[in-house]
């Protein structure tokens, strides 16, 4: 009865107008891994929780208790085999990436910026002037739930809605104060297999004319997962439980074609691979759990 009425809860339909159901799935993923203890944890997301609501709130609150974290992973690891794993591996890479940018870069820019709070989490980001953008109702949740727990946003945070499908990111990015004469560190996090091919290509090369000698720090999608889900671990369940949320994907690329397709908008690729591969290099494969090989992380520089 109770596993009936959790699998109602997890797969109804979205509400209209509100945050991104995803989104709060990986501030519960986020805010897990950040529970376990120091010596042990991939990184520490501190406010991961604040975004958590109904029953992932309440996951959270058991796995702050060792043998309760672990049945929760368990659980999670069961429900949806390699999304936990996909998620944690997803961010530490991305974290570490951006930090090496942020060295020289004075820009950080989070493109579908979701529950991310790299902007208040990274001591490297204290240093930089950092752009959120995304959909009003994503952000308006977010800031609201910052504002509760950590007051004002700083000045150096600057907030722009935007519909990638529909709107300028050069003309976004110029009206945030976007300086085209610094560098910057773009991350892009699981944007891309939610848009249209028309909509990355127009993003990218608005990157290359916004931002030359820039980073970008992208995941993608293998494009075979869309034509034959069952070939990839984990991935069939996936795919359902997105149309279910109303989320669905919609654009992949075959690893193989990434490095001439972004030469074709002006960037040099310089590392693509897969979340399980670096959920492996962190050691967390003994575990049982892998990522989803078909989930894909990139960072490419912007040729001048």
């Amino acid at each position: 009865m109770r596993g009936r009425q959790y699998w109602t809860i997890r797969l109804r339909a979205p509400v209209k107008n509100r945050a991104s159901l995803t989104a709060e799935y990986m501030a519960l993923f986020r805010a897990l891994e950040s529970a376990r203890p120091a010596d042990s944890r991939l990184f520490n997301d501190p406010f991961a929780p604040i975004f958590l609501h109904e029953w992932r709130r309440w996951l959270y609150k058991i796995a702050r208790f060792k043998l309760g974290r672990q049945l929760v992973e368990q659980l999670l690891d069961q429900v949806a085999p390699g999304a936990r794993a996909a998620g944690i591996a997803r961010t530490k890479w991305i974290d570490d990436a951006a930090t090496a940018a942020l060295e020289t870069a004075t820009q950080l820019v989070l493109l579908g910026a979701g529950f991310d709070t790299r902007a208040y989490r990274l001591a490297s980001a204290a240093r930089a002037t950092v752009f959120e953008l995304d959909r009003p109702e994503t952000s308006s949740a977010k800031q609201a739930a910052l504002k509760t727990a950590n007051g004002s946003t700083p000045e150096r945070v600057r907030l722009a809605g935007i519909d990638f499908n529909r709107q300028s990111l050069g003309e976004v990015l110029t009206h945030a104060g976007f300086e085209s004469t610094h560098s910057a560190c773009f991350i892009w996090e699981g944007v891309t297999n939610y848009l249209t091919a028309d909509a990355v290509d127009s993003v990218l090369r608005q990157i290359r004319q916004a931002a030359p000698n820039s980073t970008l720090l992208f995941t993608y999608i293998n494009r075979g997962v869309l034509e034959n889900p069952e070939r990839f671990f984990g991935a069939a369940k996936l795919m359902a439980r997105l149309r279910s949320y109303g989320e669905p994907w919609t654009f992949g690329l075959q690893p193989e074609e990434i490095e001439a397709y972004l030469a074709d908008r002006g960037f040099q690729l310089m590392t693509d691979l897969s979340v399980s591969e670096v959920w492996q290099r962190a050691g967390r494969s003994g575990s049982g759990t892998r990522g989803y090989e078909f989930y894909r992380l990139a960072s490419a520089q912007v040729q001048p």
